[in-house]
């Protein structure tokens, strides 16, 4: 089969690789149709995430048809369409029962970091039961693939770690594809404002289109001024920080108003310091997470019922066999207005 090989930082190759096996009796082998790149992918390759190692295949999105499974999965047959979760889970360690999925002792985030992932024609899926979900007769593909990764993400992470709420004022610094998901989720609960803090003009009409309330280009203008001008000196409910670099990070402890919440969703690779000499007293929380994909369920809901258009997030599509061309655009979104790129095996 065709899979996208991590050779180590700054290296990638399309190789032939053997078709996947089942390696326990909670195994799926998954022929994917549809798959996508994320931005920790990029991470991967900037030598980020060292638990990567040189020559896995890449990837941990996707969806696709049961080819094969294991004889402990009751859930699942061959010939069923699922939609791949980011994270595996066990289900009965500590940390699943606590739905940390995450944190599975045995699972978590591990497609396409710890084990080969999905950026290929097949996948080994482990604990099927747990980490697949049946993708119900003519719901759309493209849109599920977002269900992955990037919206429970931006939810998770985004949105619930920052206990966004009706009527509060929310500022979310980044508007690539896990910030636009938390922009689109932050909208289940009704805040009264939500400012989008972004370098790129053309991704900050799309987060107006999206429903922002208000836009800043901090690469024209003064991000902390405007937003304390917007807010009259008061400073934001929650401040959601997706990008991953410690000048946004910084500006987010800067604009949270007395009370509130700092939400991590970015991959940080370099240090960041924490301003506790103006942050001490002033009653604030700051969060970190993963994403446990405990979501899932609802989200799949949301975009059965059309009461969320997933599909907007999707903007590139390219063949497995272009998908250094998709690496390219999605690596290079400001010049290709790239958010995310479907790449069909």
């Amino acid at each position: 089969m065709k899979a996208l090989v991590y050779l180590g930082p700054g290296k990638k190759a399309l190789q032939e690789r053997p078709k996947p096996v089942l390696g326990a009796a909670t195994d799926a082998i998954v022929r994917i149709t549809k798959t996508t790149i994320c931005g920790t992918d990029l991470h991967i390759l900037k030598g980020d995430v060292p638990s990567c190692e040189p020559g896995r295949i890449l990837g941990h999105e996707g969806v696709g048809i049961i080819d094969q499974v294991g004889p402990a999965v009751t859930t699942f047959r061959p010939g069923q369409p699922v939609l791949i979760s980011c994270i595996s889970s066990c289900g009965i360690c500590v940390y699943c029962r606590r739905l940390m999925y995450s944190h599975c002792l045995t699972g978590g985030w591990i497609l396409g970091n710890r084990i080969d992932g999905t950026q290929a024609e097949f996948a080994r899926i482990p604990y099927a039961d747990t980490s697949l979900y049946l993708i119900p007769e003519g719901a759309d593909e493209e849109a599920l693939v977002m269900l992955s990764d990037v919206l429970p993400t931006g939810f998770e992470c985004g949105v619930l770690n920052g206990r966004v709420q009706p009527g509060s004022t929310v500022a979310i610094v980044g508007a690539g594809p896990i910030g636009l998901a938390a922009l689109l989720t932050a909208q289940f609960f009704s805040p009264a404002e939500i400012i989008m803090v972004d370098v790129d003009s053309e991704r900050l009409v799309i987060a107006t289109r999206f429903g922002a309330t208000a836009v800043i280009n901090s690469a024209g203008s003064d991000a902390l001024e405007a937003i304390m001008k917007r807010t009259d000196g008061r400073g934001v409910d929650t401040a959601i920080e997706a990008v991953g670099i410690p000048q946004t990070f910084e500006l987010c402890e800067k604009v949270l108003a007395p009370g509130g919440v700092l939400a991590n969703v970015g991959v940080h690779g370099t240090k960041v310091d924490l301003h506790l000499e103006s942050l001490w007293d002033r009653n604030i929380t700051i969060t970190t997470r993963l994403v446990d994909t405990v979501s899932t369920p609802m989200l799949l809901n949301t975009v059965r019922s059309r009461k969320l258009d997933a599909k907007r997030l999707v903007t590139h599509r390219f063949r497995l066999d272009r998908i250094h061309d998709a690496y390219e655009a999605f690596a290079h979104a400001a010049d290709t207005r790239a958010l995310k790129v479907i790449i069909e095996a």
